[in-house]
């Protein structure tokens, strides 16, 4: 099924800028909060046929294949965005309920996402989050699946709340607008990785604008008006508590 329309849970300053700016961020693959994350050993190098270890031995063509893998997630940079705006622990791990959530119409970012660099193009790649139970490593040298996107898309099922689904884009150096966050930008040397990358989105890729109960009344009335600014006909919803259940409910303000 298309997912057209994705969810960016954000605190209120990182919305506030987001939408002022109307820019998407990407994080590299090293620096997400979950080790387990995009991690070259939930892929198992260990069963080398007898005929490939002849020559160099098993151990050699384990690192050689395994650290291709590293590679891989080195050059690569994610955006996490979820399928739901409503969902309680997202509000209360990212936000504590005072800041926003955007949504976000995919279908329209996706020629914003998407570069002709020369004769190549340059875009972005969509994986939907697998939940597991347990780390059910595939064997490299059977090769039954597409592993590279096996590392990309696959986390623990305590993660299963976030319904998450990834945009990822492969060394987006060449063509993609970036910044380094404050705490880097002092520095004489900088670790590429600290990079993050803010591809502009058009305004009209910015759906909807939920925001947190308990969102302050200052940052509320900031947020609205930059959210206006950005996309006249945005919709913006004021999320609730259920009187009845331990669900939130929204109520479209403007």
């Amino acid at each position: 099924m298309e997912l057209i329309k994705l969810y960016k849970y954000l605190d209120a300053d990182g919305g506030l800028a987001m939408l002022s700016n109307g820019n998407i961020q990407f994080t590299n693959a090293t620096k997400l909060n979950d080790p387990f994350d995009c991690h070259p050993s939930l892929i198992d190098f260990s069963q080398v046929p007898i005929e490939r270890s002849r020559a160099w031995g098993k151990e050699a063509i384990m690192d050689l294949e395994s650290n291709r893998f590293e590679r891989n997630r080195d050059n690569t940079w994610l955006c996490s965005l979820s399928k739901n705006y409503d969902s309680l622990l997202m509000w209360s791990y990212y936000n504590c309920h005072k800041g926003i959530c955007i949504g976000i119409d995919m279908e329209k970012a996706d020629k914003y996402l998407s570069r002709i660099w020369g004769s190549i193009i340059l875009g972005y790649i969509k994986f939907e989050v697998q939940y597991k139970d347990i780390v059910e490593k595939p064997d490299f040298f059977k090769r039954k699946q597409d592993l590279w996107s096996y590392q990309l898309s696959t986390k623990a099922k305590a993660w299963e709340h976030e319904q998450e689904v990834r945009l990822v884009i492969i060394d987006p150096s060449r063509i993609f607008p970036h910044y380094v966050p404050k705490e880097f930008q002092k520095k004489e040397i900088i670790d590429y990785k600290e990079i993050r990358f803010i591809p502009k989105l058009g305004d009209e890729c910015y759906d909807s604008i939920y925001l947190g109960v308990n969102i302050n009344d200052e940052k509320r009335t900031e947020i609205i008006k930059a959210a206006k600014n950005l996309n006249p006909d945005i919709k913006i919803y004021q999320m609730k508590v259920d009187a009845n259940a331990f669900k939130l409910q929204t109520e479209q303000i403007i």
